[in-house]
């Protein structure tokens, strides 16, 4: 069996001429918290729509559990939890009853499943009170409590804490952090949030433009913001070459008059500077500089306004 919950190959999503969704290959591991992120726009609902069989792609293909989405799609929805957009709900019945509407729509036998989840999502004491009275947070858990009703082993969120005030936010948070230990599920989130995906999430993949961007471990993401050197001085193109001539790798950046190095340990920094100046250079600063993951972010996209 695959290591893969989720594999797709070249998805594309096209409407007329606009490319939505262009050539993704994802892939989701068992057992993972999978942080989708990118800018609002960017292609993420498209995506997760084409992963619940809710729209179809243009080109390209969707396994899920190592099986084809189209060949085997009530099978493998029978095993997959998901809220897209914004929860649908009764508010003039109690979240017991929503629940209850729910488990008969999805054919699930066992009543016991409500209680089961209501306890997950924290709702126990709020089963009796009607949803209309529910707060934003609380309707949202009671969207991802319906999603668990067939105690899936994929569950997908799209934009699970949009709106949320930040007590919701981090009542969302916990929840989710909590599912792959306790109940050996899969999770995938999207949002337009780094900080909160980079909070909850073990592997990330940035779209962008309907193209995937990035995808790997959070840590791959954390590693490229490893602090720096930063250098300025009067001839940085000449006192570049000069330190590569020594053995020292130098970055530069585009439209930008500074030397970045890898090595930012004052014993380096020391060294650097001491080079420089003996060769003839004015070091005008030296400092180190800590690019953030949402910098990094940023850079990847270019799109910090939609941010």
């Amino acid at each position: 069996m695959s290591e893969f919950v989720i594999e797709t190959s070249n998805l594309t999503k096209k409407y007329k001429n606009h490319v939505v969704v262009n050539q993704l290959n994802m892939r989701v591991r068992k057992g993972e918290i999978y942080g989708f992120l990118g800018p609002n726009g960017a292609g993420k609902t498209t995506t997760i729509r084409m992963l619940l069989g809710l729209i179809r792609p243009t080109e390209g293909e969707v396994k899920i559990f190592g099986k084809d989405l189209t060949q085997h799609r009530m099978s493998i929805l029978a095993k997959v939890g998901s809220l897209v957009e914004t929860p649908t709900y009764y508010g003039h019945l109690t979240g017991y009853e929503n629940l209850e509407v729910a488990r008969r729509l999805l054919r699930i036998d066992d009543e016991k499943c409500i209680d089961e989840v209501l306890s997950i999502v924290r709702l126990t004491k709020a089963k009796d009170k009607k949803v209309k009275e529910y707060s934003l947070g609380m309707k949202q858990r009671l969207g991802i409590a319906t999603a668990l009703l067939n105690k899936p082993e994929l569950l997908i969120l799209d934009e699970p804490t949009n709106g949320l005030d930040p007590e919701g936010i981090r009542e969302i948070r916990e929840l989710i952090k909590q599912l792959p230990k306790e109940y050996e599920m899969t999770v995938m989130i999207s949002s337009h949030l780094l900080n909160e995906v980079e909070q909850i999430a073990t592997e990330v993949g940035i779209i962008h433009q309907g193209n995937l961007i990035f995808q790997d471990h959070i840590d791959a993401l954390r590693r490229q913001s490893q602090a720096r050197l930063c250098i300025s001085t009067d001839k940085p193109e000449e006192a570049a070459e000069f330190l590569k001539e020594q053995g020292i790798e130098v970055i530069r950046e585009e439209q930008d008059e500074r030397l970045y190095l890898t090595d930012s340990a004052p014993e380096a920094a020391g060294k650097i500077n001491r080079l420089l100046v003996e060769k003839g250079f004015l070091v005008y600063r030296l400092e180190e500089r800590k690019r953030s993951l949402e910098d990094i972010f940023l850079d990847l996209t270019k799109e910090g306004e939609s941010l």
